[in-house]
């Protein structure tokens, strides 16, 4: 049920008890004025009996019914007489006079004096005629006597009244006591508005007010301070809420010039940070290009270093350049990342993709690092597909992989995907046979730079950014990572993806260092590189397999080079290159200047957003430099299949 607002409760309080009162009072008055009107209807019945018995005395005493028929029809004209009866001391009917229907009255039982015929809606009266003791003068000793038989009763009357009339007064009353009623309910109703009214009105003020200050409208709610008068019943209360107003009127203004002033200042360090992030990705391409340039090219130059035949001592200062530069390009690999996921540089491009695509990759990129310590690499194939970013989930697992390896000093590390049909997932998983990790430390290893046991911070086991990668990674893709290790026995880390259905067609898969593969001697290729360090630095790697090697600093040089002759059978081309031209653009017009569309791929030493996805709608492998010569080889055979 709705609430009933104040009016509705004041004009309540106001009228229930008059409402009360007046009701118990007419009703206590016209219960008097009833028991009034009922006396004085059965006095008057009673009266009119008695006197017709009086003077039926002598014409009953006489037998004379002549009189009798007049004594009845004389009583007719009493009000409410309906039927008059004269009996004799037998009880038959001497007389009667009216509505002959109610004749029957007179064979009513001789006990009872008074009754009721409901249906003729009238009452009856029987009374005794009783002879009169009247004194006789005696002349001669005064002493009266009464006539013999004079104590016993002479005959019977009886008369029926109709109570119509009463009732008519009765209703007539109930009318007019009603009508009083709602008029007095009416005058008190008028008279509680009219007195409520200087209460309403104030009340209905206030609740003004309280809705504006509600809406702030403070400046409405002052308007209103000169309407308030002393006579006003609730004067104080309207006076205070005023000064409330106005104290939070002023209030919110100092709070909004707060606010402004706040929210001024954190536009400008918004801004300032914009620009500072702004030139944060700006430095982190240039360094990313400008650092995996000289990187890569010192990578190459010791890769072919290596490749000459050298004494014991020179051959040993080989080994340890090479592992110097790898150490700095995986330093450089781990620093780019973590910088650019903070960055929020790396854009997600997320699709469905085959699980064995990636797992293949992964055999292809650590095959021989796991080789060279004397590990097994386990890979167990899968016809899976997931929904997610390729690139990215690769990423994980070649981090997750090479980590594996790297504290794993006996036994093997197995790469599995586990399909569960049941939720729609497959869980990547890389078991290794390594040391383990505590409890304690499980937490801490997906923090950068944290190693355990490696306090001196030796290279050789990494620099702690690899499972950081991993967490800040699938957070990006919004992917679970769990881990699940017993110290000395083995570490177990799963990466779940959703599952998806594979595509109708599937592309044919395959292994890249599969016997199909052929040896790169003699192969014609084509170089385009505008770094002249990294330039002659891959020449001199390419020329070392035993390939024929052409190149170019941009697109001009090396359309001039397929003019003179040399028809490449692949071309490795940098993705930034002269007069604003970019590998991909290079590529597409050498092949349509061959006429037949050659293998290539790309290296690149930046890292924008979205450049691995153009390579990928190009149909172009992308290698990011600093790229180790074994992962170059391996796509160059894979090219040439």
């Amino acid at each position: 049920m709705k609430a009933l607002d104040i009016r509705a409760r004041m004009l309540l309080a106001a009228l229930l008890p008059l409402v009360l009162i007046s009701t118990l009072l007419a009703a206590w008055m016209m219960r008097t004025r009833f028991d009034d009107l009922q006396s004085a209807y059965e006095q008057r019945n009673q009266l009119v009996v008695r006197q017709l018995a009086l003077a039926s005395e002598y014409g009953l005493f006489s037998g004379n019914q002549p009189q009798l028929q007049t004594l009845a029809g004389g009583a007719l004209h009493e009000t409410d007489v309906r039927w008059v009866g004269i009996l004799d001391r037998q009880g038959r009917l001497l007389a009667s006079a009216g509505d002959q229907r109610m004749a029957a009255l007179k064979d009513a039982a001789p006990g009872q004096t008074r009754g009721s015929l409901p249906p003729y809606q009238v009452d009856w009266l029987r009374l005794a005629v009783v002879p009169s003791a009247t004194p006789l003068d005696d002349l001669f000793d005064g002493v009266g006597t009464s006539p013999a038989g004079a104590t016993s009763a002479v005959g019977q009357v009886v008369v029926s009244f109709s109570h119509q009339a009463l009732d008519d007064r009765k209703l007539n009353l109930l009318l007019g006591g009603g009508l009083i009623g709602a008029l007095a309910l009416v005058f008190g109703m008028v008279l509680a508005l009219r007195l409520s009214q200087g209460v309403l009105q104030p009340v209905a003020r206030i609740s003004r007010l309280v809705e504006q200050i509600g809406r702030g409208e403070f400046e409405a709610v002052q308007a209103q301070r000169s309407a308030v008068t002393p006579d006003d019943p609730l004067y104080a209360l309207q006076l205070r809420i005023h000064e409330m107003s106005n104290q939070l009127w002023h209030t919110r203004d100092d709070l909004q010039r707060q606010v402004e002033a706040a929210t001024h200042e954190l536009r400008e360090k918004k801004d300032e940070a914009e620009a500072a992030n702004l030139a944060k990705t700006r430095f982190l391409a240039a360094a990313s290009h400008d650092l995996r340039q000289p990187t890569h090219a010192l990578g190459l130059f010791v890769s072919r270093l290596a490749q000459l035949d050298h004494d014991a001592q020179t051959r040993q200062l080989i080994d340890h350049l090479e592992s110097s530069v790898l150490a700095l390009q995986n330093l450089l690999d781990g620093l780019l990342d973590i910088s650019r996921l903070e960055a929020h540089a790396v854009q997600v491009n997320e699709g469905p993709f085959a699980v064995a695509s990636l797992l293949d990759q992964l055999v292809q990129d650590l095959w021989d690092v796991a080789g060279t310590k004397g590990l097994v690499l386990q890979v167990r194939p899968s016809s899976a597909w997931v929904l997610s970013d390729a690139t990215l989930v690769y990423r994980i697992l070649l981090n997750l992989t090479n980590n594996a390896i790297r504290y794993t000093q006996h036994g093997r590390v197995l790469v599995v995907a586990r399909v569960r049909q049941s939720l729609q997932q497959v869980d990547l998983q890389v078991w290794d046979t390594g040391i383990g990790i505590a409890p304690e430390h499980q937490q801490a290893v997906f923090s950068e730079f944290y190693q355990v046991a490696n306090a001196a911070r030796d290279r050789t086991q990494g620099l702690g950014l690899g499972l950081s990668i991993v967490q800040r990674t699938a957070e990006l893709l919004g992917l679970t990572v769990r881990l699940k290790s017993r110290l000395g026995v083995g570490t177990c880390v799963t990466v779940t993806l959703p599952l998806v259905a594979a595509p109708e067609a599937l592309p044919a898969q395959g292994r890249a260092d599969s016997g199909a593969a052929q040896a790169l001697d003699d192969v014609a290729v084509l170089v385009i590189e505008d770094d002249t360090l990294v330039r002659q630095a891959l020449m001199a790697v390419l020329q070392g397999w035993g390939m024929r090697v052409a190149d170019a600093p941009g697109l001009a040089q090396a359309r001039r080079q397929l003019g003179a002759g040399f028809m490449p059978q692949v071309i490795i081309s940098d993705f930034r290159l002269q007069d604003d031209v970019n590998g991909i653009e290079a590529i597409e017009v050498l092949r349509r200047d061959a006429q037949r569309p050659l293998p290539a791929c790309l290296m690149s030493g930046d890292t924008l957003p979205g450049l691995a996805e153009r390579a990928q709608q190009a149909g172009l492998s992308l290698l990011q430099k600093p790229v180790r010569p074994a992962k170059l080889r391996s796509l160059l055979r894979r090219l040439l299949v």
